[in-house]
């Protein structure tokens, strides 16, 4: 699927003078990442926007607003904006806030140590060298 060059040119307008922005090309569009972790994209001409879970339901009931859907079941914090919501640069730069809010928010949530398989393997050497 193509996206919006447009679309794509304005992000990088407006990530330009913010540090810590990559793109990559994902969900068969064009994401845009903060610190390494997505927090919006272009899929077809839509903006996809990650937005933090206290802000979600407030979100979903602004204008030209509505779940990403890709497999017939939304994807939980993550939006579709429809071409009008985004018109105006000042309302493109309040999308790019949400999805920049999301990775801070959730960054500190993540930066904490999780159960799983790099973590299980670790201890697995630790006890073996141990014995």
């Amino acid at each position: 699927m193509a996206y919006d060059e447009n679309l794509a040119r304005r992000i990088r307008n407006a990530c330009e003078a913010r540090q810590g922005f990559t793109e990559r090309k994902m969900f068969g569009g064009l994401a845009f990442l903060f610190r390494g972790r997505m927090c919006c994209g272009i899929v077809g001409n839509d903006l996809m926007v990650r937005v933090a879970e206290d802000e979600f339901e407030a979100v979903m009931r602004e204008r030209h607003v509505r779940p990403m859907d890709f497999t017939g079941k939304p994807l939980k914090g993550f939006v579709f904006v429809s071409p009008p919501g985004f018109r105006t640069t000042a309302a493109l730069h309040a999308w790019l806030a949400r999805g920049e809010r999301f990775v801070r928010q959730n960054s500190a949530i993540s930066a904490k140590p999780r159960s799983g398989t790099r973590r299980a393997a670790s201890l697995r050497s630790r006890s073996k060298a141990a014995d």
